[in-house]
């Protein structure tokens, strides 16, 4: 069962939500369901050319306090 992260555009809130199926999100903070879902950030592990570890993570961004790697808010790509 899938958790997505979500974005609240009439309280400004940022929630986590476990849905199945047809389920729409809410906002916990304001019962409001005109929400936006955002993109997680993920990390991985993987092995470089000479057999080392490379460990990554998607959620590197040149933003300060944002977790996407690009975005049409700030404009970053």
């Amino acid at each position: 069962m899938p958790i997505y992260e979500f974005h609240c555009n009439k309280c400004d809130a940022n929630f986590e939500q476990l849905l199945m199926g047809g389920d729409k999100p809410e906002c916990p903070k304001c019962a409001s369901n005109d929400v936006n879902r955002l993109l997680s950030a993920c990390g991985f592990v993987s092995k470089g050319g000479g057999g080392e570890t490379v460990s990554s993570s998607a959620g590197v961004s040149s933003c300060a306090g944002c977790s996407a790697t690009s975005c049409s808010s700030c404009g970053s790509s």
